[in-house]
């Protein structure tokens, strides 16, 4: 890729991916109209793999070792299998998507924790600060919209196992994921996953569909759209980034989001989640910001 065109796609993967990533919310509401949780990402899971699959069969990449297999395995239980099933559940069992969405959008200052000590990546005052200052802003935009009305114990520990999953499967793929290929990796993971939401909706649903158009139409999106583009982008930030300052764009997730529900279902966007919209932009600015001093430090002499 000419150097240009590399420094670009690299300037603009963050921007994309939150966009991607936040679409996905949307598409979930759509979704659930027409199937149960686990079916639905059973099938979802399903179309994922078929399309992987066709593209590893023309393109013919390198299979990554046993180990290889085995990580790619847990890395994909944790990041999309219990993270997804686990904010689906937590809404079925009674949690407003704002308030499941608060409690996953602590998984920044979870993850740069567990980073500090695991993978050895220092958090600066001023990124703890911009971690908190997001949280704040999070908790501004959903504010209105996080009533616990009949959340169930269920519905809680479901949103913190998604919590916990989608934070230890962000450091596991960085750490163990990041030289395999991402053909057979995201084949592997989503492999794993499609057998474990088919299990879940065979033992706990009623597999019930209603095949309408919209929702196939969904249903496509996020195969093609979320489960490999989105995902693609995500595993791409954490192998050129330091784990904080990618799951930092987590916070953005919930003001843009919001911004998308006004457009696409004209729900209500209050002042107050605009004044949080801004607060989360600068606790981003705060954990991604780079002094002069390490930014020509981190440029190779020529």
């Amino acid at each position: 890729m000419p150097r240009r065109l590399e420094e670009a796609a690299v300037f603009a993967a963050p921007g994309v991916f939150l966009v991607l990533w936040s679409s996905g919310f949307v598409a979930g509401k759509f979704g659930m109209r027409y199937a149960e949780p686990l079916t639905y990402l059973a099938l979802r899971m399903t179309g994922v793999v078929v399309v992987l699959l066709a593209i590893i069969i023309v393109t013919r990449p390198r299979w990554p070792s046993p180990a290889g297999w085995l990580h790619s395995t847990v890395a994909g239980l944790l990041v999309h299998g219990f993270y997804q099933g686990g904010v689906y559940v937590s809404i079925e069992y009674g949690l407003s998507p704002g308030l499941a969405a608060l409690v996953v959008s602590l998984q920044p200052v979870l993850t740069s924790t567990l980073a500090n000590r695991w993978l050895g990546e220092r958090v600066a005052a001023r990124q703890w600060l911009g971690l908190a200052l997001g949280l704040l802003g999070v908790y501004l935009v959903l504010r209105d919209k996080t009533g616990t009305g009949g959340a169930t114990l269920l519905g809680w520990l479901m949103a913190a196992m998604a919590l916990v999953s989608i934070t230890i499967g962000t450091l596991y793929q960085k750490r163990f994921g990041g030289a395999i290929d991402w053909r057979p990796a995201l084949g592997i993971q989503y492999g794993a996953c499609m057998l474990l939401f088919v299990l879940g909706a065979y033992v706990f649903e009623t597999r019930a569909v209603q095949w309408e158009p919209p929702f196939v139409l969904v249903l496509a999106y996020v195969i093609l759209v979320l489960s490999i583009g989105a995902v693609y982008l995500f595993y791409y930030l954490i192998r050129r980034a330091e784990a904080t300052r990618v799951v930092s764009l987590f916070y953005l997730t919930p003001p843009t989001t919001t911004l998308m529900a006004w457009i696409v279902f004209g729900d209500r966007l209050a002042p107050l989640a605009l004044l949080g919209m801004a607060v989360c932009v600068a606790g981003v600015a705060l954990v991604n910001w780079r002094p002069k001093a390490m930014r020509e430090a981190s440029v190779p002499a020529k």
